[in-house]
């Protein structure tokens, strides 16, 4: 499979509120980013796509803020949703498997990216682009399906994850500092577990 031909026909098929992982709100990553970030800090919202949460960092006064997705109809969609604000963002279309590197970060959120990458290279090479991207003392911000969350999204197979799977995933380097669970309910009303964890990059 492809991965972005797939994404890309996913955000060209559907409007922002007819995906499963659509959120009015992102108050739980809000409060967890906001929780562990500097004053000022750097923060990457990883296959942040179409989401809100852009606007609820803008909102919050957040001023170093950089999105990442595989799509480009996605990260479109949040530009013209925010208008001329979107000049205050950092947009990169990139597969997080295979970026190089994206800069320094104080605090990456990832609601949903890695719990697709079902090969174990691709989470080795997604684990080590996080090491290089996240400060020392900086933090991970991972929320995937949780063990009876679903087993498959969007057509594709998923990996489901709690606090000592998701810990063993990152390795040494991460230390789980904080965890949570969430409830999301798709835009049809199903309920879907989630499980939030925040590493600290040692």
């Amino acid at each position: 499979m492809d991965r972005k031909v797939h994404w890309e026909g996913v955000y060209t098929a559907k409007r922002e509120r007819e995906v499963s992982w659509f959120q009015e709100d992102p108050a739980l990553s809000l409060e967890l980013i906001r929780a562990v970030s500097p004053a000022r800090g750097r923060v990457i919202d990883v296959g942040g796509g179409a989401s809100a949460l852009v606007d609820r960092l803008l909102d919050s006064g957040f001023e170093h803020v950089a999105v990442l997705d595989i799509s480009r109809s996605a990260l479109d969609k949040a530009r013209a949703r925010l208008d001329e604000r979107a000049n205050a963002v950092r947009w990169i279309e990139a597969d997080v498997t295979m970026a190089e590197d994206l800069g320094e970060f104080d605090v990456w959120h990832d609601r949903a990216v890695f719990h697709f990458l079902t090969h174990p290279a691709d989470r080795q090479r997604y684990v080590k682009l996080a090491r290089r991207s996240i400060s020392p003392g900086g933090h991970l911000i991972i929320a995937s399906f949780a063990g009876d969350g679903p087993k498959r999204c969007s057509g594709l197979d998923v990996c489901r994850y709690n606090a000592a799977s998701l810990a063993a995933g990152l390795g040494e380097g991460f230390s789980l500092v904080r965890e949570a669970r969430e409830t999301h309910l798709t835009p049809w009303g199903s309920p879907q577990a989630f499980f939030y964890g925040v590493f600290r990059r040692q």
